[in-house]
C-alpha cells in the first residue's frame, strides 16, 4: 500500500523523468512539490526501501517498474476523474484539477473500471493529455510544442503543458483550447512570438512563453 504523500512522490517523479529522460534531482522534486529539499531526501529513502525508486545520495533518483505502475496508475485516475468533472458534471477545464487531485487517490479497481465504461472509455483528458488505459499503456498522440515550430503551416490543438487555471482562463479568453484549427502565419525572429490566424479569419498574437505550453498536431 502507498500513502497519498508517496503517491503524489510517485506521480511528479514520474512527470518530471518523463520530460528529460534522466535522473531527477531532489531540487527538482522540490520544486514541483513546493517542499524542502531535506523532506524531499527523507520521502526517497521510503520509496526506495518500497523498491519504487532508485535513489543514490547526490545522483538523483529514477522511478522504478513498480513505482512506474503505481505513477501511471494515479494518473490514469486523475485523468478520467477530469473528464466526468468535465462532461458530467459540467466544470470548466480550469477548475478541475484541484478536485481530481483529491479524487485520484480513491483506489478502488472497480469504480475506476465502471467510471471508465460510464465514461465510454475516453482517450484524452480536458486538456488533452493522454489517459493511461488498464496495464499502464499511454495513447500515442504524435504531439508537438507550438513553440517548435520553424514555418508557417496549419495545426490543430491537441493539448496544453501549464494546467493552472490563470493559463486555461488566459486560452479560452484567446480562443486556444483543444481542437481549434489555426495557422501560423509569422514567426517573428526577434522574440519569436506568433501571429496565428483562425479558421473565421480572425487573428491574434502569442508569445513565446504562450506556445511554449500548447501542444499541437499537424491538420490535414
Amino acid at each position: 500500500m502507498t500513502t497519498t504523500t508517496e503517491e503524489n512522490y510517485l506521480k511528479a517523479i514520474y512527470h518530471l523523468s518523463s520530460r528529460h529522460q534522466k535522473s531527477v534531482l531532489t531540487s527538482e522534486i522540490a520544486g514541483s512539490l513546493s517542499t524542502t529539499s531535506a523532506s524531499v531526501t527523507d520521502m526517497l529513502k521510503k520509496l526506495s526501501d518500497k523498491n519504487l525508486v532508485e535513489y543514490e545520495r547526490y545522483k538523483g533518483v529514477r522511478i522504478t517498474r513498480k513505482g512506474e505502475k503505481v505513477a501511471l496508475s494515479i494518473i490514469r485516475r486523475h485523468r478520467l476523474w477530469e473528464v466526468f468533472l468535465t462532461d458530467v458534471l459540467k466544470f470548466k477545464w480550469d477548475e478541475v484539477h484541484d478536485m481530481a487531485e483529491e479524487l485520484e487517490h480513491v483506489s478502488s479497481d472497480e469504480l475506476v473500471k465502471r467510471l471508465d465504461s460510464y465514461l465510454g472509455y475516453p482517450k484524452f483528458d480536458p486538456h488533452g493529455d493522454p489517459i493511461p488505459d488498464t496495464n499502464g499503456k499511454v495513447p500515442a498522440n504524435g504531439q508537438q510544442l507550438l513553440s517548435e515550430m520553424t514555418s508557417t503551416g496549419t495545426y490543430v490543438i491537441s493539448g496544453v503543458n501549464d494546467h493552472s487555471p490563470a493559463f486555461l482562463q488566459f486560452l479560452e479568453k484567446k480562443g486556444l483550447v483543444p481542437g481549434t484549427v489555426f495557422s501560423i502565419m509569422e514567426i517573428d525572429g526577434f522574440d519569436h512570438s506568433m501571429h496565428i490566424e483562425f479558421q473565421n479569419r480572425k487573428s491574434t498574437y502569442i508569445s513565446k512563453e504562450v506556445s511554449r505550453n500548447i501542444l499541437i498536431k499537424s491538420h490535414a
